[in-house]
């Protein structure tokens, strides 16, 4: 992973306690964190805090003596790759909003090159005022990445819009803001997980799909500026900020999914590890144990992919093969018999439910193989390859 300059400016707000969470998030996956606080926050969280977390000095003054030139307004802005600021209070925006810039932390906003993302912070009231709303609008305008704010429970103990996002979800925000957005403006819709096929009102026949790879794939195409929506089979994941889940049982429940939203998708990526039979015979009841020899009769079912790709004008389709020998020989039949510009192939032994994979993509122009990574960067390498072929294929 490349390490980034990040800049996280601190506000006022209760919310500032959840960003020494952030701050270690960011510090373990490898970024060079500094912190600039207002006076405010200070009587929240001490700096101490912060310079234990991030190894560096902490800067809260406009004026630091420490400092001969008075510029940390200049330096550090040309020192970070991103300016970070959580929580952004209601004043902080609207002294963004509004040009003003009279501490370190407005004057650092003010001053900056590098892209700038707020992740607001206050009362539901605050949130809601017409005033504030103006002020999120401008920002936007002027380009600015609102992040959030989030609906709950809020420090006033009352209930609503304006939380800050929490930490977690912050960091996915800021990796996603260092990715090139070879998707922006296009519509993805992914199928991922497992399904799981009725024998009677307890049981069932499914697969040990893990659903990494569809989830890691769905957050890929997210960060590449992409509007996702992930069809997933059961699983215990949460999907990346922004996209949209619909959740499925059965290969026929993951279909009528895939047929209601595939007209208004540019790709369509098939990650899901989908039953090949349902049971005919299924029970309404709970079949009772004995000693007799249960038969259970199965039926083909629909071939979601197949189903996509033989649409009049079918989104760009990306398949997945998993086998567990002649992998690129089975792999490369499937993608001609079901005419897809790319298929990813991986072997069933060393991927389902593992956090890292070996897979090999294959197209017109033949195999690319990436070597054993973790899902997330594949994931990444595939979304790449797919948006180049789109590009080419359009022009």
């Amino acid at each position: 992973m490349i390490q980034r300059k990040i800049l996280l400016g601190v506000s006022g707000g209760i919310a500032s306690y959840k960003s020494a969470e952030l701050v270690r998030l960011l510090t373990k996956a490898g970024h060079e964190v500094q912190v600039v606080m207002t006076r405010s926050a200070t009587e929240f969280v001490g700096p101490v805090t912060f310079q234990a977390l991030t190894g560096r000095e902490v800067f809260v003054e406009m004026w630091d003596k420490q400092r001969g030139d008075s510029m940390a307004h200049i330096s550090l802005t040309r020192w970070a790759d991103l300016f970070l600021v959580a929580p952004a209070t209601a004043n902080f925006l609207a002294k963004l909003a509004n040009g003003i810039a009279d501490d370190l932390l407005s004057t650092l906003a003010a001053a900056r090159e590098c892209p700038l993302l707020v992740a607001p912070a206050m009362n539901k009231q605050m949130w809601a005022n017409p005033a504030n709303l103006r002020n999120i609008e401008q920002l936007k305008v002027d380009g600015v990445t609102i992040l959030g704010p989030a609906a709950g429970v809020q420090a006033c103990g009352e209930v609503g819009e304006g939380r800050m996002l929490e930490p977690e979800e912050i960091a996915l925000h800021v990796e996603a803001a260092f990715q090139p957005k070879l998707l922006a403006g296009k519509k993805v819709l992914i199928t991922a997980g497992p399904t799981f096929e009725r024998i009677d009102a307890v049981r069932g026949v499914t697969n040990p799909s893990s659903g990494k790879m569809g989830y890691a794939i769905a957050r890929a195409a997210w960060e590449a500026g992409a509007a996702v929506t992930l069809v997933s089979g059961p699983v215990s994941l949460e999907p990346p900020p922004g996209c949209r889940r619909i959740d499925v049982l059965s290969a026929q429940d993951m279909l009528n999914a895939v047929n209601a939203e595939v007209d208004e998708a540019d790709f369509f990526i098939s990650v899901a590890a989908v039953a090949d039979y349902y049971v005919l015979n299924q029970s309404e009841q709970k079949i009772k144990k004995d000693a007799h020899i249960l038969t259970l009769e199965l039926a083909p079912n629909p071939d979601i992919l197949a189903n996509v790709t033989a649409r009049p004008n079918p989104p760009f389709c990306v398949g997945f093969a998993a086998e567990s020998e002649n992998l690129l020989e089975y792999a490369e039949a499937k993608r001609r018999r079901k005419q897809l510009p790319l298929l990813a192939a991986n072997l069933v032994q060393t991927a389902i439910g593992a956090d890292d994979n070996e897979i090999t993509l294959l197209d017109d122009a033949g195999q690319h193989r990436l070597p054993r990574a973790g899902k997330l960067e594949l994931a990444r390498k595939l979304v790449a390859h797919a948006a180049r072929l789109y590009l080419q294929k359009k022009n």
